[in-house]
């Protein structure tokens, strides 16, 4: 049983028995005491590096490290004695050293180059440098090759990115050669003795230069290095000034834009805000609340910028001064959100009346039309097409009639239903519907209180009628309808046009009804009351047609066959 201590190697831990410690470590008192002062602590460390290696592939799964592996590092490494002497032959003969010890060259025939970045001959990340080095090549060829490929692939749409996108992938894979051992695997040679302490001394030598080329570079360079970031910070100091002061030009001149538009009649901006926000003067407390905040950037913004421009310049009582503006601001809108509080409770819940005009049809066809409301000229105009004298509203409407067909009903009616905001609060809606015959007349416009302006006030038409009713809209551009299956009847034929409707057997001319009966083949039933052929001419002939429905009437051909029970109305 033998007794183990813990080593430190490099940074890695090992456990090592009592005689393998006291020979490496011995070994390693008598590589340090073959080397110089100034190089002995970064090539002892690079040593290190190179027995942990050896070390980890010796051990596999085994804990403890022996005698047998101290023997192998030192017989890859190479013992002091063997280093002497080919120091001696080095110097003796007058050329590098062509031999190496028995554990050397053994090394050497197994050694295998691993990809690396060198970071020594880099241009921007050291790919090329360690390719290079890996394949053996000039550093100036392979940078050429990725160069060529670049140029090469650039007529295909695409090829030439994937070259640098290849580069950035090696840049970020392969790792950057930092110690000799990595520099010695990038260029394929034995990590022994003399190898590490050659690399090492070319690190040093490379850390050195670069460090004493880089002070040197800035101490020659300090004064222009000064003013060039003196000058950078002038025009970024300058450029945020000229920001500043574009942007408190543009506050300043959006202001006066508000203040015009508000006060001008062509804008209608202080007509339409006076008219919704009358009371307490809401249109100015929304004007100042608009108006502050412009202020206040618009200010802040020009300070900021004269102070950029000449630092030496001094502004007393600005902060509180804008501070007080922004605590207004805030009171502002507290203000305006109890007022908007205030109507929202007053005009919760909805408040809805139905209202029923029965329509006496002297026939089954019944007429949508509109009508034109006449507005008093004293009345202005407000936004969203609305009218007031500030006593009474008259809000435009777009008529909207949902059909209804029922089988249990003979009178048709009309349903008007009135809705706005507000349970408690009665409706005050005047909606100036009117019947004339068949005819429903539905207005453009209604009218409520002025009072009540706030309530959204909504209109709507429902008409029921018999299940053989017809409903005919005039003006549907204006008018819309709903609901309505009957125009999918099969056994109809519609034509409408300036009042003249045709069906199977029947014309109707702007409530003038012209029926055929099968049965009867020698009459003509016009209005319910039956006429013979011969007097169907002239009884049509007296009635009171307008010029524009005789002359479409030149578009039907009305054809009653004699001796056969069909009538043919036809549009050419």
């Amino acid at each position: 049983m033998n007794k183990t201590l813990s080593i430190a190697l490099a940074g890695f831990s090992f456990m090592i028995d009592e005689h393998a410690y006291i020979k490496l470590s011995d070994y390693l008192n008598a590589l340090r005491n073959s080397l110089d002062a100034s190089e002995a602590d970064e090539v002892m460390h690079d040593i290190e590096i190179r027995m942990v290696e050896i070390f980890k592939e010796t051990l596999a799964k085994r804990e403890v490290i022996n005698d047998s592996d101290v023997e192998k590092v030192i017989a890859q490494i190479g013992t002091p004695e063997q280093i002497d002497e080919q120091e001696e032959a080095y110097f003796s003969e007058g050329k590098p050293k062509a031999a190496k010890s028995s554990g050397s060259n053994s090394y050497s025939s197994n050694s295998q180059k691993q990809l690396f970045r060198d970071p020594e001959k880099q241009k921007i990340a050291g790919v090329c440098a360690g390719l290079a080095a890996y394949f053996g090549m000039d550093i100036t060829w392979m940078r050429l090759i990725w160069v060529g490929a670049f140029l090469f692939l650039w007529i295909a749409p695409g090829s030439s990115f994937l070259v640098v996108i290849l580069y950035f992938i090696l840049w970020a894979v392969l790792p950057k050669a930092e110690s000799a051992s990595d520099f010695l695997k990038m260029k394929g040679k034995p990590l022994n003795f003399d190898n590490l302490k050659e690399e090492s001394s070319k690190i040093v030598q490379f850390a050195n230069e670069t460090t004493t080329r880089a002070g040197e570079i800035y101490n020659e360079n300090k004064p222009k290095i000064g003013s060039a970031g003196d000058t950078f910070l002038k025009i970024i100091k300058y450029c945020l000034a000229i920001f500043l002061a574009l942007l408190a030009a543009c506050c300043f001149i959006g202001l006066f834009a508000m203040m015009f538009a508000y006060g001008s009649d062509k804008f209608g901006m202080d007509n339409n805000l006076g008219f919704y926000l009358e009371e307490n003067n809401l249109g100015y407390l929304l004007l100042a609340i608009a108006a502050l905040p412009t202020i206040i950037i618009g200010v802040g913004s020009l300070l900021l910028s004269i102070k950029l421009f000449s630092p030496k310049t001094k502004f007393n009582y600005v902060g509180p001064v804008l501070g007080t503006l922004g605590i207004i601001w805030i009171v502002l809108i507290g203000i305006l959100a109890a007022s908007a509080s205030k109507f929202n409770f007053r005009y919760s819940g909805e408040n809805q009346d139905y209202e029923n005009v029965s329509i006496s049809a002297p026939n089954d066809t019944i007429y949508l039309d509109s009508k034109k409301v006449a507005i008093p000229e004293n009345f202005k105009t407000y936004f969203n097409n609305i009218y007031s004298d500030k006593s009474v509203i008259y809000k435009r409407d777009y008529p909207s009639v949902e059909i209804t067909r029922r089988d249990d009903i003979k009178t048709p009616y009309l349903i008007i239903k009135k809705e706005a905001e507000g349970y408690n609060q009665p409706l005050k809606m005047k909606v100036p519907v009117e019947i004339v015959g068949n005819r429903i007349l539905l207005p453009n416009y209604f009218q409520y209180p002025y009072e009540y302006r706030f309530r959204d006030y909504r209109l709507d038409y429902e008409l029921v009628v018999p299940s053989k009713t017809k409903v005919i809209n005039e003006k549907e551009y204006e008018l819309s309808t709903r609901g309505d299956d009957d125009d999918d009847d099969n056994d109809a034929d519609h034509y409408n046009r300036n009042g003249i409707t045709v069906e199977k057997n029947k014309i109707n001319i702007n409530g003038t009804t012209i029926e055929y009966n099968s049965d009867e083949s020698d009459s003509v039933k016009i209005n319910g009351k039956n006429y013979s052929k011969d007097s169907a001419d002239a009884v049509l002939e007296r009635m009171k047609i307008d010029q524009q429905v005789k002359k479409s009437l030149k578009d039907l051909d009305i054809n009653i066959k004699d001796g056969k029970k069909e009538i043919s109305i036809k549009t050419k």
